[in-house]
């Protein structure tokens, strides 16, 4: 239970001294879905299941690399 607890907590943590950054990826992903899934479908002629399959993939790893991003930029910018 303690375990749990600790876990609850401190994922509210890094909510809240994330906020901005979060919320930005999550929009940015669901873009990236929707234009993925449409850009599949027309320029190379897939089916909706590969394409579903390729726009959660891939954009899964963009929201990562767009988090360390924008945290990176977030940083600099401060520094100034």
């Amino acid at each position: 239970m303690e375990l749990t607890s600790g876990i609850v907590k401190a994922t509210g943590n890094i909510y809240n001294s994330n906020k901005g950054s979060i919320l930005r990826t999550i929009i940015y992903t669901i873009g990236h879905f929707v234009i993925a899934i449409t850009v599949l479908m027309t320029v190379a002629s897939v089916s909706f299941i590969v394409a579903l399959t390729d726009a959660i993939v891939e954009p899964l790893a963009n929201a990562v690399w767009y988090f360390i991003l924008d945290k990176w930029w977030v940083s600099k910018k401060n520094k100034k």
